[in-house]
């Protein structure tokens, strides 16, 4: 048994045990990956202040995200196809949370639908629009999600039209897998996640197949998604969006500071600064590096959180202690699924939630609320001074 001290264990063990296509779609972004790696990298070039004789005692990681009580200010991201990491992903994955205490969102592109995860857990989750062509689909699908009782719902922003991933593409992503020569030899190497994908509740995206008119199998299902993705998406769809759902609101997939007030405007509860995980525009500033910009944009006027590149505790601080009211893992969990399934999700929130304490007591802090940049020492050009 491989002893787990860091996310980074974890990512070899879901490398080890998941077909190559799925690992990549994980860990990959878009054309060269240059802004999926600066995501990561540029938690890098901030330090962090260290104080001793400080009392450490008695120190809390709880906090809030839009009004709800969180154990640390750590949410799920929605990842796509998370049911093919391992056997009814999104449900394990959605327990886990529950039982830590974070937020779990559900992606539109889940293989367990909103009714799935509603049957599995016992407290309200959220739940990720994406914004397509067919508006009667989006409407129940919305509908639905306040059937399942969801808490807040998140749309996003920044998939308009589909980024230039060209390893989803030259591994013929789909789930299921599509049976190819290759695929097939990587899939022989993985049997133990094949024989608990034979058990799976489903291995199609449910949140769409049987709720389209000629959606019945991956065939189609192909065809109906290359097709609806929203090019005409603006701020009155947005708004209307907002209406129609009618509760809390979190908007993903900002950079801009100029997006950042347009939220504002809207109404919204609050927003992610995001680049999809690199997985959209490459050669985009990476999310920590836009996060100070859109702070000073909004000032108070809206909660900000931020997703992309959060791979440890001392990241999440870091991002706290610069503004940010939530954070985001998402590549993190997956592995820990991928890995482990839903202790595997457990052991990657306890070594986040365990590095954010220890890395918050070095710094003098007994309590993440009470995190600033006073416990920060940033570059004075971080972010860049772009013309």
């Amino acid at each position: 048994m491989s002893i787990i001290t860091n996310i980074e264990d974890l990512r070899h063990i879901y490398k080890r045990r998941v077909p190559r296509m799925f690992y990549d779609y994980t860990e990959s972004g878009s054309w060269s990956e240059q802004t999926f790696r600066d995501n990561s990298s540029d938690f890098n070039k901030i330090r962090l202040r260290q104080r001793v004789a400080v009392d450490m005692s008695g120190r809390s990681t709880q906090s809030q995200m839009i009004g709800h009580n969180v154990s640390m200010p750590v949410a799920l991201a929605p990842v796509g196809l998370t049911g093919m990491q391992h056997a009814d992903g999104e449900r394990k994955a959605a327990r886990a949370a529950e039982n830590f205490g974070v937020p779990f969102t559900l992606s539109t592109m889940s293989i367990n639908s909103i009714e799935d995860v509603a049957e599995y857990t016992t407290k309200p989750f959220w739940f990720q629009l994406y914004t397509m062509r067919d508006d009667d689909y989006v409407r129940r699908l919305i509908q639905r999600a306040k059937d399942a009782n969801c808490s807040a719902l998140v749309i996003t922003l920044d998939l308009q039209i589909l980024g230039q991933r060209h390893k989803d593409i030259k591994n013929g992503l789909s789930a299921p897998p599509k049976f190819t020569a290759r695929s097939v030899a990587n899939l022989i190497t993985k049997w133990a996640w094949g024989i608990e994908m034979l058990t799976a509740k489903r291995r199609e995206f449910g949140n769409i197949v049987g709720h389209v008119k000629d959606v019945s199998d991956t065939t189609s299902l192909s065809e109906w998604t290359a097709a609806q993705f929203d090019t005409t998406l603006d701020w009155k769809k947005i708004e209307k969006l907002c209406e129609q759902w009618g509760g809390k609101v979190i908007l993903k997939g900002l950079l801009d500071p100029e997006d950042a007030r347009m939220a504002v405007k809207l109404g919204a509860d609050a927003i992610i600064v995001s680049n999809h995980g690199g997985r959209q525009l490459d050669g985009a500033v990476s999310s920590i590096s836009a996060l100070p910009q859109i702070l000073d944009a909004v000032q108070d006027d809206i909660e900000v959180h931020l997703d992309g590149g959060i791979r440890s505790g001392q990241d999440v601080l870091k991002a706290i202690a610069l503004g940010a009211q939530g954070t985001y893992i998402g590549r993190a969990f997956i592995y820990g699924l991928g890995a482990r399934g839903e202790k595997g999700v457990t052991k990657a929130l306890e070594i986040i939630r365990d590095e954010l304490d220890t890395t918050m007591a070095l710094c003098g802090e007994r309590n993440v609320t009470a995190l600033g940049r006073h416990n920060l020492l940033i570059p004075e050009d971080f972010g860049g001074k772009w013309q």
